[in-house]
């Protein structure tokens, strides 16, 4: 077999007891076999009985032969590569990694295999630093790609200069997603806020795309006529008293909106939104793309110490660059990334909604400030949020 993409659990899956985490090895996106994440200490529902049947879990048997099947293959590939990546990108990577490994066997003669590792993007980074031997990250901000060099020295200062984009090869933004109907009439930024909507998101603690979520609700409330920071906090304070539920990350959190049926909107990825309708149908959910959003901007980076210690550094640097290439970005836009090729974009610019965008940048002074005030411990969001207050 010449393209091979395996997928492995995350490293907080060891943490799980035996049961369930045979359950989450085997997990992915709704028809791919999903079974139920790890929830947050808030969350009391228990776990379906083992003996349920859905349809996201009808292929359960089938996954885990694939994976048996993968697994033999991975040990006879020439060269293998591990992407620690963040949640939502399951699916895209699959289709990269086959992608991939076919013109890199086409072109050198040479059979790679990658592995995957999803999770919370936080947690993901604090993997690769206590040790998980990650060849490249794709995660899903800035900040947590620089904590490999803060705090382990795994890549250098200047990552983000050695790829285009400051090392982003697509982006996203945060949509809503709700259940068909809008039967609670959610339209904006604002209607969050409103009593009696139960609001579902992950943990700005672990999660990347948690983060996104609230600076989005803050950049919303900053950029409205007097916003200010004493109005911003009082807003995303409403927003988060009406969450119900904070998964460790947003694969999880879909997992929670989508297939427990619990609460009346999600703050998603907008990859991962698209995701959520086209695989269950336009019948049972809606996408509510806000008034203004962020620019989310996924960075991706070799991981130099580990690369240059297990001689796949030229593998490594050529998977990242293949992102770029026409046929990398086309199948971010299959996957509803928006590609930064400007042909592909154009090509797939009726798939996305129009929307008013700020950066990181502009707002909050880039990752490092905005995590400092809003995520490190005693920051703006462990001020604001009390769990279980509504």
């Amino acid at each position: 077999m010449d393209a091979i993409g395996v997928s492995m659990p995350p490293l907080e899956t060891l943490h799980l007891d035996q049961s369930q985490a045979r359950c989450k090895a085997k997990q992915d996106f709704l028809v791919r076999a999903r079974c139920p994440p790890a929830y947050s200490r808030q969350h009391s529902e228990p776990l379906p009985p083992a003996n349920t049947v859905t349809p996201i879990r009808r292929t359960l048997f089938s996954v885990a032969s694939l994976a048996l099947a993968l697994g033999a293959a991975a040990a006879q590939a020439d060269v293998n590569l591990l992407n620690v990546s963040y949640d939502p990108t399951r699916e895209l990577y699959q289709d990269f990694n086959a992608a991939f490994a076919k013109q890199w066997k086409a072109k050198t003669g040479e059979t790679v295999a990658i592995k995957q590792s999803h999770g919370g993007s936080g947690k993901q980074a604090r993997s690769v630093i206590d040790g998980l031997d990650a060849d490249v990250v794709t995660l899903a901000l800035a900040y947590d790609i620089d904590a490999l060099h803060d705090q382990a020295k795994l890549i250098p200062a200047d990552w983000q200069k050695r790829l285009p984009n400051n090392a982003s090869p697509y982006t996203s933004t945060i949509v809503f997603l709700v259940r068909k109907g809008n039967p609670k009439h959610i339209a904006n930024w604002p209607d969050l806020a409103r009593s009696g909507i139960d609001v579902i998101t992950p943990n700005p603690k672990t999660s990347g795309g948690a983060r996104w979520n609230y600076l989005a609700a803050w950049g919303y409330a900053l950029k409205q006529p007097g916003g200010n920071a004493d109005s911003a906090r009082a807003f995303v304070k409403r927003i988060y008293a009406n969450t119900k539920v904070l998964d460790s990350g947003a694969r999880g959190s879909t997992t929670t909106f989508v297939e427990r049926g619990i609460g009346d909107v999600l703050i998603a990825w907008e990859n991962e939104a698209y995701l959520a309708v086209k695989e269950l149908g336009p019948d049972k959910f809606e996408i509510v793309t806000p008034s203004l959003s962020v620019l989310a901007e996924p960075p991706v980076a070799v991981v130099d110490k580990n690369v240059d210690k297990k001689g796949t550094r030229k593998q490594a640097q050529a998977y990242l660059e293949y992102l770029y290439t026409p046929e990398g970005q086309e199948i971010a836009a299959k996957n509803y990334y928006r590609p930064r090729d400007a042909k592909v974009a154009a090509k797939y610019a009726k798939q996305f909604a129009a929307v008013k965008l700020f950066t990181i940048d502009e707002l909050f002074g880039g990752w490092r400030s905005a995590q400092k005030t809003h995520f490190d411990d005693g920051g703006v969001f462990d001020q604001i949020y009390v769990p279980g207050a509504r």
